[in-house]
């Protein structure tokens, strides 16, 4: 104990190890350095305040101006500040200078990679200016970069292998030496020496303190060094903080100064507690985590800020450990306990694992969050304490990436910034996820920690997943201090930092990229920008400073598209210039609220330019239609209008006027302008609103639609749109409303209406002529379109409150259209219904306050049903029913109302009043007699008899009237009088034949009902047989053609009395096949044999002067039925039956063949003889061929002849013989090799061995050689499933079929997944030998063939294949006595190519798994 005392206070002698080294290695890497200017803490003061708009305190986390300036500070100032930094040694590095101090890099391949697939790389992407510009700036510190290099290259120290920042920057060397430079770059203290690290190995990891008063290193060959920053002295040499023979991967000093972690290539983690007793400085480790229960390859220990320090969950001093298959989040005080432990799952075991803390307001509160990741997802978990002190963790939205991560840091609470395998940089939003930049970073050369995770220092003695996941390890190479992330590179170091939003958009412009920088200039502005720095203060002045940058760029946008303006080529490529650039400046004035600009300075500049003038005026236009541009110059409204006059875009200055505050302009030259233009609602709106005059446009546009409307004529379509839109403008101006949009000042709403009610009714308009008819306004819009002044009129009375003045009015204009209108005759039938209509709908309200003589209506009722002549019935009509059904049917007596209109056929008003008087028989007489809707009368008649509501009297009365005017209701539709006689009088159907006089209609009828083709439903029909019959026979003298066809359909019918029908109409055809399904098949082709020698008679009579001849198609289609019918049923019948029926045809087609003396028959010789081949081949399929060769040689014509005159005949059979032969060879031999190809693969699978799943039952679950009992065999299933036969008995898993067991695997059929039992082969093993059955000499299927072939017949769903072979084998057999040979008997009955269903499958099975 004493000698390690003595060690340790050797160790700790302030004379050794440090200061020599330290002051001769300073001297010669100083005497190189040239001045480095500092700012006084007064000039940095004055500094900062000047700054302070740009700076964020809180991201950034600056001090106080009272304490030294830190590096945060410092780099952090823009690029035109004056230099507080310079260049030690420039030769040192081969960069081109961009600044004084530092620059932007890209980068190149890192030749000290771990990841060795990725040392090509590209050059760094271009900046992609999206909507986010470049969030992030990488900048070299030149000064650290170039000592470093200096350093090693002069004394040796190594190259650069860890790198701590905080006040301080601290790199660690090869060497053993710890290089710490101050915020300047200038190099304050060099700790250790070579020879020290030729002893301790490499530094692996540094950590310095809150205050950055103590640095740990710890070194690859395991030791642990404690300096002081402040005097550079050793205070403390740690050599059995943990098991000798590892590398120290990770030391943390923890929020407590005297407390730290550390990590070793052993996969453990130990705490390290500083003490001090009596003056000696001591360290105690104690064990965190042990290597052996799974090794622990990252380390971070929750830090606070100091404004966080009283957090209270800081007194747990909370540290996230990560091994490699799972992460721990432990508490170290006040007692040692494991709150969280969170497995990966499945990842790449390559992958490094990640883990980071940060504190993130939630909700209300502030809580930690801990971000790992191992892989492509990163996992986020909010820590959180309760009021009992339990710790509680959350999980968060998972961010999931498409590419592996090597390092993750928070640079806020806000924005991560990831790196990846390939060495890119990702900022990423972590609330949307959204990546906002991407930078390579491979030129910065970074140094991974791969040698110290395989402890290659002390023998590589780690285990190959650790050093795996070490070929990626950087953890060591990247540290973040105050928003900002330092990077060491093999011969450099870098920093990486935010750019504030003003770098961001000078960042754009200085690409010229100026719509860019406005848009993301405008995103600061509405607050939706991402990894915002620089923008404090309340909300008001962060806008405001946002919009002065705004109008900068916005005048130097402008400037930059008038100089950049293309001075030759053609209008148009000038004009498209100008439409792509000229909007933004628009929009974006407009965005800002930022008139005057637009009005003076950009109005200013684009009139230099005519195009570009008349594009910035179209541009106002959008913005002025959706009324978000108001307070227009009057220069400019007027240079708006010439504009749009001058390219004739008249449609849109009239769009713009009626937006406009037009008072400024000259009001009696725009009207003319619209005037001449017919720009109607911009001159009623210049009226309106400049002049507040309501009348002059009514009485304009009456000028103009007036004369033609009284002489009678029509109007053009310009007249058309003006009485239009004079339609609208009353109606809005009665309704309050401005025309042709807003709303008339309230004040003046009242006046309005009274002006154009007085308008409307005058006796007589301005100016009238002598002639002029009372009221000319009224009269003009009632002839203009009656309907919709009444329209207009209507609404009118509705906003009308029920004041004196108003009802005044409405009676006042009531009376001057009844005056208007039934006083003059030019006015039709419809317009006058309308009135009365109207006036009906006025009356019938509740609080009707209108009178109109009663008398009137008569007169009305008079005028529409007793016309002087026919014409306008329908519309007469229609114009009475909208009167009634608006109420006006109280003004009228019902009894006369009714006499009237059957007088005058109105068959709608009088099923209108008879459905008031429930007399619904009746208006049944309304549709019948109604010519345009007597079809409609089925669907009235199946309503009151189907749909409830109806009494029984009034469905039994309408009921009685249907089948009083059955046979009325049967001439209209007889398919829908069928359908409606199915449903409603199916048991009136034999009565309703009887009453029926005429025959064609009883036709039709039984046509409709019986034929199921034409939709009643059957089932409702109860029919005796003969009104079947009764239908066939006049189907047999209406449509004989359709006879065959209807009856294939019909069911309900005897074939006796059927067959008397159609024979005694001699159709032979469906006698035919009424016999064929009696079954009388003789007796059916007899009728069709004499049908056939009827018209062969016919051909081949001797009359040559005959010119009447049957048509050659006619008999060629006569004899294909029968040769069908004979097919039909050749197979049902012997061979003596089958001859009965082909010889006779084969006989019908030769006989006139034999009438040599005929001149007729030479012509038609050929065509004979083609009929009688057509019989040969299809009887050679049912004869025996030597039976037929022999009728054919007894025959005169082909006997007596030589043997050329029957060649082509008998080749013909033959060659049908040799074809069918051949096919018939050509299909055994596919199926013979398809069923060979199929129990191949059958019998390999039976035959493969099988690969048991696991070593046990899986029944009993112990292992298969659990005893040696004789009766206890093995069983092994294709499945995998290994069994004990015993308890696959004990599980009635067993069946014993003729001495052979069958198994069924037990887990399979339990699970039932196919929906059966799942039976599957096995084999049975019993000790060491197998147990074979004998081999029978029977060819019997043991269960195990069985199975197979059972298989075999699931894997195809047609005929059996062995079924097929079998009947093909007896064919074979048959053709040793000859081949059309056809046995006695019913062997063809049971055929199986004879099956209606039979398909050939040739198919190759699937291929069974090997």
């Amino acid at each position: 104990m004493d000698e390690e005392m003595k060690m340790e206070s050797q160790n700790l002698d302030p004379d050794q190890g440090s200061c020599s080294v330290t002051d001769e290695l300073s001297q010669q890497l100083l005497s190189q350095e040239a001045p480095s200017p500092k700012l006084s803490v007064t000039e940095l003061s004055k500094e900062l305040d000047s700054k302070s708009d740009l700076i964020d305190d809180k991201e950034f986390d600056i001090p106080q101006v009272d304490t030294p300036p830190t590096l945060e500070s410092i780099l952090n100032e823009t690029d035109d500040e004056e230099e507080p930094f310079v260049l030690e040694d420039p030769c040192l590095l081969n960069v081109d200078n961009i600044d004084t101090h530092s620059y932007d890099t890209s980068s190149v391949a890192s030749s000290d990679s771990g990841d060795r697939t990725h040392l090509k790389r590209k050059k760094k992407l271009h900046d992609s200016f999206s909507v986010h510009g470049s969030v992030i700036r990488l900048l070299l510190l030149k000064g650290i970069s170039a000592q470093v290099a200096s350093a090693a290259a002069k004394v040796d120290a190594g190259t650069p292998t860890a790198i701590a920042a905080s006040s301080l920057i601290a790199v660690g060397t090869s060497r053993g030496l710890a290089l710490i430079f101050d915020p300047n770059q200038a190099l304050r203290l060099c700790l250790g020496s070579t020879a020290v690290g030729a002893q301790y190995g490499a530094i692996s990891a540094l950590s310095i303190n809150n205050d950055c008063s103590r640095l740990l290193c710890g070194f690859a060959k395991g030791e642990i060094t404690m300096w002081d920053l402040a005097s550079g002295k050793l205070l403390r040499s740690i050599t059995d903080a943990h098991p000798p023979g590892t590398a120290i991967l990770h030391i943390k000093f923890t929020d407590d100064p005297t407390l730290a972690i550390c990590n070793d290539s052993g996969g453990s983690v130990f705490e390290l507690s500083f003490k001090r007793v009596m003056g000696v400085r001591t360290c105690e480790s104690r064990c965190l985590f042990s290597g052996s229960k799974g090794e622990v390859c990252c380390i971070e220990p929750l830090h606070a800020k100091p404004e966080l320090r009283d957090h209270p969950i800081t007194q747990y001093s909370l540290l996230a450990m990560a091994s490699l298959t799972k992460i721990l989040v432990i508490g170290l005080k006040p007692s040692l306990k494991v709150w969280m432990t969170f497995p990966y799952g499945r990842m790449d075991p390559s992958s490094v694992p990640l883990l980071a803390w940060h504190f993130v307001a939630v909700q209300t509160s502030v809580n930690p969050v801990l971000a790992f990741c191992r892989g492509d997802v990163v996992h986020f978990l909010l820590v959180k304490r309760d009021e009992s002190g339990a710790i509680h963790v959350t999980k968060q939205k998972q961010l999931h990436l498409h590419y592996d991560l090597i390092n993750f840091t928070w640079i806020n609470s806000r924005t991560v910034v990831l790196l990846d395998s390939v060495e890119k940089l990702h900022v990423i939003d972590r609330q949307t996820q959204e990546e906002l930049e991407t930078v390579e970073i491979s030129e910065v050369q970074l140094v991974y920690n791969s040698s110290h995770f395989k402890s290659l220092a002390t023998g590589g003695n780690v285990s190959q997943a650790l050093a795996l996941v070490g070929e990626k390890a950087c953890y060591q190479s990247i540290s973040n201090c105050g928003g900002q992330i330092f990077y060491l590179g093999t011969k450099s170091v870098h920093v990486m930092t935010l750019r504030s939003w003003r770098e961001r958009i000078d960042h754009l412009l200085k690409q010229e990229c100026l719509s860019e920088a406005l848009a993301l200039a405008w995103s600061f502005h509405e607050g939706k920008a991402k990894a915002v720095v620089g923008l404090s203060g309340d909300e008001h002045k962060r806008k405001a400073v946002v919009a002065d940058r705004m109008v900068e760029i916005l005048i130097q946008y402008a400037d930059r598209t008038m100089k950049k303006c293309p001075d030759q080529g053609k209008i148009q490529v000038m004009e498209q210039y100008f439409q792509d650039m000229v909007p933004v400046i628009v929009d974006y004035c407009l965005l800002l609220q930022r008139m005057d600009l637009l009005f003076s300075q950009m109005y200013d500049k684009m009139s230099e330019n005519s195009v570009a003038k008349g594009v910035f005026l179209e541009c106002l236009e959008p913005y002025i239609l959706s009324d978000k541009l108001v307070g227009i110059t009057a220069q400019i409204m007027k240079d708006l209008l010439l504009h749009f006059q001058d390219k004739n875009l008249m449609a849109n200055m009239e769009a713009c006027i009626v937006h406009m505050d037009i008072t400024s302009l000259d009001i009696q030259q725009v009207v003319l302008m619209c005037w001449e233009n017919h720009l109607y609602d911009a001159m009623i709106y210049v009226y309106n609103s400049g002049m507040n005059d309501f009348i002059t446009p009514m009485e304009k546009l009456f000028k103009v639609i007036a004369p033609p409307l009284a002489a009678g004529k029509s109007l053009s379509d310009e007249q058309v749109i003006m009485g239009n839109k004079l339609l609208v403008y009353i109606s809005c101006s009665l309704a309050g409303r401005a025309y042709p949009l807003g709303n008339i000042p309230e004040d003046l709403v009242p006046l309005v209406k009274n002006q154009v009610f007085e308008f409307l009714i005058r006796l007589h308009s301005a100016e009238a002529p002598i002639d002029e008819e009372v009221y000319p306004y009224v009269r003009t819009l009632l002839h203009f379109d009656t309907r919709e002044f009444l329209n207009v009129l209507a609404l009118t009375f509705e906003d009308f409150k029920n004041d004196k003045q108003a009802v005044e009015y409405q009676q006042r204009i009531v009376d001057i259209l009844l005056k208007v209108m039934v006083e003059n005759s030019d006015f039709t039938p419809s317009q006058v219904g309308c009135l009365f209509t109207f006036l009906a709908r006025q009356l019938a309200k509740p609080n009707n306050t209108l009178f109109v003589n009663r008398t009137l209506f008569d007169q009305v009722l008079e005028f529409l049903c007793s016309p002087d002549d026919d014409s306008r019935h329908s519309e007469r009509q229609q114009v009475l029913l909208e009167l009634l059904q608006a109420g006006g049917i109280v003004q009228f007596e019902e009894s006369r109302l009714i006499q009237m209109a059957e007088k005058a056929e109105f068959y709608q008003i009088c099923e209108f009043m008879y459905e008031r008087e429930h007399c619904y028989d009746k208006i049944i007489d309304c549709y019948l007699r109604d010519p345009l809707r007597k079809e409609e009368v089925f669907g009235y008649v199946h309503n009151i008899l189907s749909i409830p509501g109806y009494s029984t009297e009034e469905k039994q009365s309408v009921w009685k009237k249907a089948m009083k005017h059955i046979e009325e209701l049967l001439s209209v539709s007889p398919c829908k009088a069928a359908d409606m006689i199915s449903v409603h009088f199916s048991d009136q159907i034999e009565q309703i034949i009887q009453t029926l006089q005429d025959q064609h209609l009883l036709f039709q009828f039984l046509k409709n009902l019986l034929d199921p083709r034409e939709g009643v439903n059957q089932d409702l029909l109860q029919l005796s047989p003969s009104v079947t019959e009764q239908f066939i026979e006049l189907l047999c003298q209406y449509e004989p053609d359709q006879v065959l066809e209807t009856l294939q359909f019909l069911e309900v019918y005897r074939l006796e009395e059927t067959i008397q029908v159609v024979q005694k109409y001699q159709l032979h055809e469906a006698s035919s096949y009424l016999l064929e399904k009696k079954g009388d098949i003789h007796g059916a082709f007899l009728v069709m044999l004499e049908w056939l020698q009827s018209k062969l008679l016919t051909l081949t009579h001797d009359d040559e002067k005959s010119t009447e001849f049957p048509s050659l198609k006619n008999i060629e289609l006569t004899l294909a039925k029968t040769i069908a019918l004979c097919q039909r049923n050749s197979h049902n019948l012997n061979q003596q039956q089958r001859e009965a029926l082909w010889f006779p045809l084969l006989e019908a087609m030769m006989s006139p063949q034999r009438l040599s003396n005929s001149t007729v028959l030479s012509l038609y010789s050929d065509f004979l003889k083609n009929l009688t081949m057509q019989v040969l081949n299809n009887m050679a399929s049912f004869i025996a061929l030597p039976l037929i060769l022999q009728r054919i040689l007894q025959d005169p014509v082909y006997g007596r002849g030589k043997l050329g005159e029957i060649q082509g005949l008998v080749l013909g059979m033959l060659d049908s013989f040799n074809y069918e032969q051949t096919l018939l060879e050509t299909t055994t031999n596919l199926l013979n090799r398809d069923l060979h190809w199929s129990l191949r693969n059958l019998r390999a699978s039976m035959a493969r061995g099988l690969n048991p799943k696991q070593d046990y039952c899986c029944i009993c679950l112990q292992q298969y050689k659990r005893r040696q009992e004789s009766a206890d065999q093995i069983i092994v299933f294709s499945c995998g499933h290994l069994y004990h036969s015993l308890c696959l008995l004990s599980k009635d898993c067993g069946i014993d079929s003729q001495g052979q067991m069958r198994w069924t695997c037990f887990k399979c059929s339990a699970s039932n997944r196919s929906g059966k039992l799942s039976e599957t082969s096995s084999e049975m093993k019993k000790g060491t030998t197998l147990s074979l059955p004998q081999t029978s000499s029977e060819s019997l299927l043991d269960p195990q063939q069985v199975q197979a072939f059972d298989q075999l017949c699931r894997l195809y769903r047609g005929t059996s294949r062995l079924a097929l072979l079998t009947e093909l084998s007896r064919d074979r057999g048959g053709e040793k006595h000859g081949l059309l040979h056809v046995s006695q008997g019913d062997a063809a009955l049971n055929s199986v190519f004879q099956n209606e269903t039979f398909q050939l499958h040739l198919t190759p099975p699937p291929v069974l798994d090997e």
